[in-house]
């Protein structure tokens, strides 16, 4: 039993590695089918926000390695009095904010403001940590056009692959600050065990979602990545979190919990903008499958919107009637 458990993962490694060396995403086996939203909830928040939306690049320095932070933001911020939520975002391994420029303008244009530290090292959370308290300290700043105009109390974290371990170890060292966490197509543990030749130190940076204690998760991936597979071969409790189905198993049921696979992407869709990237062989179909949950989520833990919190009711909520979508998953009883 234990050389068949081995094999799965060395299988899987041996798929990410060459992934990997090539510079490009595996092709998925089968054509992605159509993933245009058909309920009500992800329709809506699928399409752009009612804000208009600024962005700046190198906007305030630093985190702890001397990065400067991105920040995506509503142009006519606190409106009305609107106190706007923060999400701070994690990069991929080798990745930079501008990157995801399409996902995080769409973010903010939903009434949130996003931080990202453009660093490529972002798996420890702590840079997406000193992103927030970069924030709070522009809301108590009256030359900061960010000044009182930030809801500090509910703040989210999200990230892409390496930038997924960093959301959840973010969320862990936080202290029950950050309310809701988004890993998208978190890799398997096995990728920090790798031990690969010339391997970024970063890469080798594990996380434990057994440590959340508070907040929610949402765990999103794509179903044609290798590195974030949707199911587990064996048990997470035999051989760790390898899927998101593993990181939903081994998370607290005490923390309100979700998974959703979108069916066809590949590792790196979610940086389409908002098509596949041109040049880009193994993207699939782009980030715009993902927009509408991705937006939902936040929308319902950090806005309190109940229309789209009944899209995560567990079996009833309209996820779990996407055809887009598989191995959906909630402990979200109402």
């Amino acid at each position: 039993m234990r050389s068949r458990l081995s094999r799965g993962v060395v299988l899987l490694a041996a798929a990410t590695l060459a992934v990997l060396g090539s510079g490009a995403t595996a092709q998925a086996g089968a054509p992605a089918p159509g993933n245009e939203p058909t309920k009500s909830v992800e329709a809506t928040y699928s399409e752009r926000g009612p804000w208009e939306v600024t962005k700046q690049q190198g906007f305030g320095c630093c985190d702890s390695s001397g990065h400067k932070f991105d920040v995506w933001y509503p142009t006519d911020l606190g409106a009305d009095g609107t106190q706007h939520p923060i999400i701070t975002w994690g990069d991929g391994t080798w990745a930079h904010p501008y990157q995801y420029d399409y996902l995080l303008s769409h973010l903010a244009s939903w009434g949130f403001v996003v931080i990202a530290p453009d660093n490529t090292n972002t798996g420890s959370g702590q840079e997406m940590l000193q992103g927030v308290d970069f924030l709070k300290q522009q809301n108590s700043d009256p030359s900061s056009v960010f000044y009182q105009t930030l809801d500090t109390d509910n703040v989210g974290a999200m990230g892409h692959s390496q930038g997924a371990v960093g959301s959840l170890n973010a969320t862990i060292a936080s202290g029950g600050a950050i309310k809701s966490t988004v890993p998208i197509e978190l890799p398997g543990q096995f990728m920090c065990t790798l031990g690969m030749p010339k391997a970024d130190p970063a890469m080798t940076i594990c996380t434990d979602p057994r440590k959340l204690t508070t907040g929610s998760v949402l765990y999103v991936n794509g179903s044609g990545s290798p590195i974030s597979p949707s199911t587990q071969p064996a048990p997470w409790e035999q051989i760790g979190p390898q899927s998101a189905q593993g990181y939903f198993g081994a998370t607290p049921d005490s923390v309100e919990k979700a998974m959703a696979t979108l069916n066809g992407p590949n590792h790196n869709d979610i940086q389409g903008q908002p098509g596949c990237p041109p040049n880009d062989p193994g993207c699939v179909s782009g980030v715009q499958g993902f927009l509408g949950v991705l937006t939902a989520w936040q929308m319902d833990k950090l806005q309190g919107d109940e229309h789209a919190h009944g899209a995560f009711v567990s079996g009833t909520g309209e996820l779990f009637g996407q055809t887009a979508w598989s191995n959906q998953a909630s402990n979200i009883t109402g």
